[in-house]
């Protein structure tokens, strides 16, 4: 059966905007890639050095649910139940809040750059982890490696907003300018710490600040899937107000927006939902950079519709990454911001080409 065009679907194609704009597509698109995380969930499961059906996937799901009197193989409920299927969840809850808080920085600072590196949320993390990793937990007040990860991207995040704020508010130049300041300087001695740790400490280093979601275990969901469920719903019901920010702190002001409080709340709720997620996957590159941009090819810079696409396109995207990064060189894993930066960057270089087009 065939569907009618609607009107705003020929002005779409007419205008050249973007593919899913009009109601109707961008319900479908929401609709396509609901479905697509379905199948990355069960294929990201599924895969791997002891190949499972997805048929036994979803047994093995549905029996621990309650849904099933059948007992799985406990061989493959314990790869499935205990390893695989946290380590696809916490992927997901990670990729949907980096990919949202990339869009939100990216209309705050007004900056096609913007990411969750920008404000030195994960600068701040990776310093306080490194000096867990190479100092002991002596050197942070006894907070194990993630609660001192959290630490480190909220001190690095208040620095970047005490010296970006200007009369009141935070003008995106001085935000940005402040925020790349912060990070070098925390880098710097980050990078000190480098330099004196042990070979064995330098690799466990190097893993965190790329990345991974290889340490997930149930009772360690809770949290970030709570913080980015909250944090997703409330910048989701600013995408109005978000539109007007995005358009210049002038107009936003002209239309009776506290400039100042709401770039503010905006941060800080990015900053927790990062720090929250960084404290447990590590840096991980190019999310908060790159699907925001594909969001916006998609459906276009409202951010009515861009944050949902944006979240999705995010818990579809990382799951991906962290498959290929256990798989293309198994039994060697790579650190899952190789992947990212490794898909981001020619995306980037396309984007590129296509602008000067």
């Amino acid at each position: 059966m065939t569907t009618t065009p609607t009107r705003a679907d020929a002005t779409a194609r007419r205008s050249g905007g973007p593919p899913f704009a009009s109601p109707r597509r961008f319900a479908a698109l929401l609709g396509g890639l609901a479905s697509a995380l379905l199948v990355v969930v069960v294929l990201a499961v599924a895969v791997g050095a002891v190949p499972i059906a997805p048929g036994t996937v979803l047994e093995v799901v549905a029996h621990h649910l309650g849904r099933s009197g059948g007992v799985p193989d406990p061989v493959d409920d314990r790869i499935i139940w205990t390893a695989r299927l946290p380590r696809a969840v916490l992927a997901v809850v990670v990729g949907a809040g980096l990919a949202v808080s990339g869009a939100v920085i990216q209309a705050v600072v007004r900056n096609p750059l913007g990411d969750p590196y920008l404000i030195g949320v994960v600068p701040g993390a990776g310093l306080g982890a490194v000096s867990v990793i190479v100092l002991g937990a002596s050197a942070t007040a006894g907070l194990s490696l993630s609660a001192a990860a959290f630490a480190g991207a909220l001190v690095a995040f208040a620095a970047t907003f005490l010296l970006g704020r200007q009369h009141g508010h935070w003008p995106p130049a001085r935000l940005v300018l402040a925020g790349v300041a912060v990070g070098y300087l925390v880098s710097a001695v980050t990078y000190f710490l480098q330099t004196i740790a042990t070979p064995n400490q330098v690799t466990r280093v190097l893993f965190w600040s790329l990345g991974s979601v290889s340490g997930a275990r149930w009772e360690q969901l809770p949290l970030p899937a709570a913080v980015v469920l909250a944090a997703t719903a409330g910048l989701l019901s600013q995408g109005r107000r978000l539109n007007a920010l995005a358009t210049g702190v002038e107009m936003a002001g002209a239309l009776g927006i506290a400039v100042g409080r709401f770039q503010f709340g905006l941060m800080l709720v990015v900053a927790l939902m990062t720090g929250t997620l960084v404290a447990v996957s590590g840096g991980i590159l190019f999310v908060g950079l790159v699907v925001p941009h594909v969001a916006r090819l998609l459906v276009g810079a409202d951010h009515r519709r861009m944050l949902p696409c944006a979240v999705l396109l995010g818990a579809v995207f990382l799951p991906l990454a962290d498959l290929l990064a256990r798989t293309v060189r198994a039994p060697v894993e790579l650190p899952i911001g190789i992947v990212t930066a490794a898909l981001g960057a020619p995306f980037f270089l396309w984007l590129l080409r296509r602008g000067t087009r």
